[in-house]
């Protein structure tokens, strides 16, 4: 491995983790394998060495950590396999969603709304278990769309609406502390 970390610097993050290409991941096998990648290719490591060599190694350590973020984050994996597939998933672009589901953002609003309203943290960390449970079934759905069926316009609508839901988990989460601070 350690001679791809410094010399193919177009490796996809899967090939560079010897990863097969794919949405359903070990997350403990990945952070051994980044671990492992992270210890060859640390800057200190490189201390006496010449600025070439330095540069090089800096390099190559900040490419093992962004491919390790892109890869232990659901949603960034997924768009990051669209992307290698060629797929824009036109998250800023294209808001179009299911009827169903823009109907259940207005209740997730709304239950937020009342719950910081009524100053009720209880009921702000139920729709947050909710939620997550939303979350990893929406998941469920993409590793399926991206692994089993190749449904890339499916896999990023899948995108899109995870997104709304991570921005939703970070609404409710402020909601939560402004309420405890």
């Amino acid at each position: 491995m350690t001679a791809d970390l410094f010399s193919d610097f177009q490796q996809d993050h899967f090939a560079l983790f010897g990863l097969p290409r794919r949405f359903a991941l070990d997350g403990a096998a990945l952070d051994t394998l980044w671990r492992t990648a992270a210890a060859q290719v640390h800057p200190d490591r490189f201390a006496s060495a010449g600025d070439a060599e330095k540069r090089v190694a800096l390099m190559a350590a900040t490419r093992v950590n962004e491919a390790y973020q892109t890869l232990k984050s659901p949603l960034a994996r997924a768009r990051y396999l669209l992307r290698l597939a060629g797929v824009d998933t036109a998250e800023e672009t294209n808001t179009s969603m299911p009827p169903a589901f823009l109907m259940a953002q207005m209740e997730w609003r709304e239950a937020i709304e009342d719950a910081r309203h009524g100053h009720d943290v209880d009921a702000l960390e139920r729709l947050s278990r909710q939620l997550r449970q939303d979350v990893r079934a929406m998941e469920d759905e993409l590793g399926t769309a991206l692994d089993e069926q190749h449904d890339h316009a499916s896999a990023a609508l899948l995108v899109r609406k995870l997104r709304f839901l991570e921005k939703l988990d970070q609404e409710i989460g402020d909601a939560i502390e402004a309420l405890l601070f």
